[in-house]
């Protein structure tokens, strides 16, 4: 089969003022595609946003087993219809909460204040003077030394260096008397008034403790609440997002439609060889490319039936819109099956799957009978030129 002529139309734009209302409208037609590329790549960079986030929440939520999301659902519901009311009073929740880690903190010193006046509680109160009492190797020894007075300079600390909470400030109080009990042998007396005081203190963390773990549980509900509010506000943020792309897309493809007619408007006339051509390509066109073909001729020509089971299809009846379009797909879909055909190494088409060969043989069917009547399309329309 003869090559189709796939070069781009050459617009020409006729008018009273020819040259210089050309030069007007070409320029108006450049700056509308530059705009159209530009609003393309903001969109296309939004909808990669909008994709992302989306596949990820689609990950998280295969890794949640079936029972638990349908009650996460349940409970999302609930979270929905108050979500704007916790959103307000969500300052006011990490105050409250701020209020009780401090209540905490302070009954936590009535402890400390308890276990440092102790008469054992001398050699804990300030940092150990390791050159002083030439303890060359404590810092080979002891990985993090600890006091109570650089305890009680943490508890005090306004500048975000301080402690979050109780648990870390009962860490550290521990930690001051293991490193006296790991550093000093278990006969010296140091060893011995800190493994006292120790077991004093936890006889009084214990009695605390309760009140800390119902503080921590109920620190993680809230946390847990919050870190819901976040999801739900990003999934109404990229929701928004993704309503607002769906219209300027549509709003980007009125455009290209508007340009597209102005492109095949402005375009010259398709030549007698040129649709022959254009015949003969679609003749190449796989099956499901052909049906494409067919549809584009049915749009603007309500008359035309593209499932028929003869087609009648003549080039010289349709209208240079048509005519251009058809160029423009046909040639866009050759290439793309000469790409695909170059990957499958020359389009060998026994490599098929089995299952596929009945599908193909109608495809294969429905092309033979529309190329047959593109063949008679083409004879008559030879019989009434030499007539």
């Amino acid at each position: 089969m003869e090559a189709m002529n796939t070069s781009f139309p050459h617009v020409t734009i006729r008018g009273p003022e020819e040259t210089n209302g050309n030069a007007a409208e070409l320029e108006d037609f450049k700056r509308c595609v530059d705009e159209m590329f530009t609003k393309v790549d903001e969109l296309e960079e939004q909808l990669n946003k909008v994709e992302q986030f989306y596949s990820i929440s689609s990950k998280k939520q295969l890794n949640t087993s079936k029972g638990s999301s349908i009650m996460k659902d349940r409970d999302k519901e609930k979270q929905i219809a108050c979500f704007k009311k916790r959103q307000q009073d969500a300052s006011h929740r990490e105050a409250a909460a701020a209020r009780r880690m401090q209540e905490l903190i302070r009954q936590f010193g009535t402890i400390l204040r308890q276990i440092t006046q102790h008469k054992w509680a001398g050699p804990f109160m300030q940092p150990v003077d390791v050159v002083g009492l030439g303890l060359h190797d404590y810092y080979e020894v002891i990985e993090k030394p600890m006091d109570f007075s650089t305890v009680k300079k943490k508890m005090e600390a306004k500048d975000g260096t301080g402690y979050k909470n109780v648990r870390e400030i009962c860490a550290d109080v521990r930690l001051i008397f293991k490193n006296a009990m790991k550093y000093n042998d278990e006969r010296d007396d140091v060893h011995v008034m800190a493994k006292t005081l120790l077991a004093k203190f936890e006889e009084k963390w214990l009695q605390l403790l309760p009140k800390v773990d119902e503080e921590g549980k109920r620190r993680k509900e809230e946390e847990a609440e919050a870190h819901f509010d976040t999801q739900l506000a990003q999934e109404a943020a990229h929701a928004k997002m993704a309503r607002d792309l769906s219209a300027e897309l549509d709003e980007v493809d009125t455009h290209l439609e508007q340009l597209r007619e102005m492109v095949l408007q402005k375009s010259r006339k398709m030549t007698t060889e040129e649709k022959r051509r254009l015949g003969t390509a679609l003749t190449r066109l796989s099956a499901e490319d052909l049906n494409k073909a067919l549809l584009i001729v049915a749009q603007n020509n309500p008359s035309f039936q593209p499932t028929a089971e003869e087609v009648d299809l003549d080039m010289d009846a349709q209208t240079e819109s048509t005519l251009w379009k058809l160029k423009f797909f046909v040639k866009d879909s050759l290439e793309v099956q000469g790409k695909t055909s170059a990957s499958m190494g020359g389009g060998n088409i026994n490599n098929n799957i089995p299952t596929n060969q009945n599908n193909n043989n109608n495809n294969n069917k429905r092309k033979k009978e529309i190329c047959d009547a593109l063949a008679k399309t083409s004879q008559k329309r030879s019989k009434k030129v030499s007539s």
